[in-house]
């Protein structure tokens, strides 16, 4: 037996993806109690909670992230003044810091406004939908 390339390894493993991935899409496991579950779900408690949370997280990061701005910046200043190595390390430090807590806020915000786009947007297709169905030619046939 010889030693498969990196290629040889690289085309089996994609292959071995690619068919699980085809058995997981194409059969959908039968819960207990007889509900096949395979429709995607969009249960909008959780997602408001979870938006709510996110909101609530960019609004303390936005004071709470930033309160020791101005003593962490002083403090730099005056070991930089006395000609401490430390003060423009504390210096990096804040500017790193501040900038970490950018992102968060960003990605607070992102996720909240996501998540109530989603919400939005999935009650406009539903209200869509049923305008569509009850305007069709099947809904005659079901009444």
């Amino acid at each position: 037996m010889h030693a498969m390339s990196f290629d040889e390894e690289w085309s089996a493993a994609r292959a071995t993806a690619a068919a699980n991935v085809s058995m997981r899409l194409n059969h959908v496991p039968v819960e207990p109690g007889g509900g096949g579950g395979g429709d995607l779900e969009l249960n909008q408690d959780h997602i408001g909670a979870i938006g709510t949370e996110a909101y609530k997280l960019h609004a303390r990061l936005q004071t709470d992230g930033k309160h020791a701005a101005t003593a962490t910046s002083e403090a730099a200043g005056a070991l930089t003044k006395e000609t401490f190595v430390s003060g423009a390390a504390l210096l990096k430090v804040n500017t790193m810091w501040e900038s970490q807590v950018k992102t968060l806020v960003a990605a607070c915000a992102n996720i909240s406004n996501g998540l109530n786009y989603s919400l939005s947007s999935h009650a406009k297709d539903e209200e869509q939908l049923h305008a569509d169905f009850t305007t069709s030619a099947i809904d005659k046939y079901l009444k």
